[in-house]
């Protein structure tokens, strides 16, 4: 079994979904959770507890299936978090996005970076609206034209109470 899939029939195991997996320096693995969608609104931020209780998992499952790794990170994905997979794009159609492609868009002059708003998938069809030229765009793209994709924090400062 691959390392991703064992990480992931883990991690989902505990009712996490898996974002990303990395591998750092001096053998360290950083795996990246989140909650599935569905429960995501109700359950709020990935805390401290959660990182613990799949870290605790995950070094018991690494150790068994023999996974060579040093020091083992779990960690929320951050607020400039991956966009991978279609249900990701569903999930934050709406939101702003920094999109990455393989290879530059025919008429876009040799671009291959995007950022704009998703919009939700139709078929294998992902949509980003940009601020281009002459005004608002819709960059049309499949996952297997993609590079990568992030979310583009959205941080509001006026909220806080003094």
């Amino acid at each position: 079994m691959q390392q991703f899939d064992l990480i992931a029939r883990t991690v989902g195991g505990l009712g996490y979904d898996l974002v990303d997996v990395e591998r750092g320096e001096r053998g360290v693995l950083r795996v990246f959770i989140d909650f599935p969608a569905a429960v995501a609104q109700e359950k709020g931020l990935i805390t401290v507890e959660d990182c613990a209780t799949v870290s605790h998992q995950l070094s018991h499952v690494l150790t068994v299936e023999n996974v060579d790794y040093e020091r083992l990170e779990i960690s929320s994905p951050g607020l400039d978090r991956p966009v991978r997979t279609l249900a990701d794009f569903e999930r934050f159609a709406g939101h702003e996005c920094t999109v990455k492609l393989r290879v530059a868009m025919p008429g876009s002059a040799n671009r291959k970076t995007f950022t704009g708003i998703l919009v939700a998938p139709e078929g294998d069809k992902i949509g980003l609206e940009f601020e281009g030229k002459d005004g608002l765009a819709l960059l049309e793209f499949t996952l297997a034209e993609l590079d990568k994709a992030r979310l583009v924090p959205q941080v509001d400062f006026r909220s806080r109470k003094a």
